[in-house]
């Protein structure tokens, strides 16, 4: 007798800081043209506990096998969400069943998103964000932060043409500072089948950084030689990392899609 099929994840895509869901078009056209089902639901970029738990919610009402993608900070999120051991921990989301990072912060148990960025600095973030006008000009954790427009090509998209990055730089959408500093509760990539796409031109999040916490979490390495915002200059390499990550959450196997991974 045959056991039942098993189901083809749904793919959650979770942008990050100082862009929305539209910057995974170009993904999502490409996961959609594979046949499956895609999700993009606006990351909130309060803090990370509750980013966490507005995600939570999203996969959990899916009822479906779940594989979930952060780009930047929104790396940060699914690593808390996926893993959430809190006081209401019969609402987890316990129906994820890979992760993928693309050049995204995947944090361990007590860690922060300035953690990572004050260990790994790279000189081209140095002063890169200022508070957005808020109506006070203090520095406490309430004020949000964004990329200044003369430095978001050279520091965000620099491998995308002028005409689209003075589209992107004025239409940023900006992250409380507090979001920087919160910590993660235990990582789901402990548990969970993790990808990580290392953007190796990437002056936001140094590759470095990249690289040291794909290697912690054990996860599948894919190079791509892009800037932090590869999902938009090198889309197709990021749909065939999330679709051999689908393809093992639905059989248990990877036959691959044609990249070479390291490891």
């Amino acid at each position: 007798m045959y056991g039942p099929t098993p189901l083809t994840p749904t793919i959650v895509l979770v942008h990050g800081a100082f862009t929305d869901a539209s910057s995974w078009a170009g993904v999502i056209s490409r996961l959609q043209a594979a046949g499956l089902t895609v999700r993009a639901p606006a990351n909130p970029l309060r803090g990370l506990v509750q980013d966490a738990a507005y995600l939570r919610s999203v996969v959990r009402r899916l009822d479906v096998p779940v594989v979930l993608v952060g780009h930047g900070y929104g790396g940060a999120v699914i690593t808390h969400a996926a893993a959430y051991s809190g006081p209401y921990a019969a609402t987890d989301a316990d129906n994820v069943v890979a992760l993928c990072y693309v050049a995204a912060l995947g944090l361990d148990a007590g860690e922060s998103v300035q953690d990572i960025t004050n260990r790994f600095a790279t000189p081209e973030t140095d002063a890169t964000f200022t508070a957005a006008l808020l109506g006070q000009c203090s520095v406490g954790p309430e004020d949000e932060l964004y990329i200044r427009k003369e430095r978001f090509p050279e520091v965000y998209a620099a491998d995308l043409p002028t005409s689209v990055t003075n589209v992107l730089s004025v239409t940023q959408r900006p992250i409380a500072r507090s979001a920087l500093t919160g910590r993660s509760g235990p990582p789901a990539w402990a548990s969970k089948p993790s990808w990580y796409a290392i953007a190796t031109a990437d002056r936001m999040l140094n590759p470095t950084a990249q690289r040291f916490m794909a290697q912690r979490m054990a996860a599948t390495e894919y190079l791509l030689d892009g800037s932090h915002a590869v999902v938009l200059s090198q889309p197709g390499a990021v749909a065939a990392m999330i679709r051999e990550a689908a393809e093992q959450g639905t059989t248990g196997r990877s036959d691959g899609d044609g990249l070479r991974p390291t490891r």
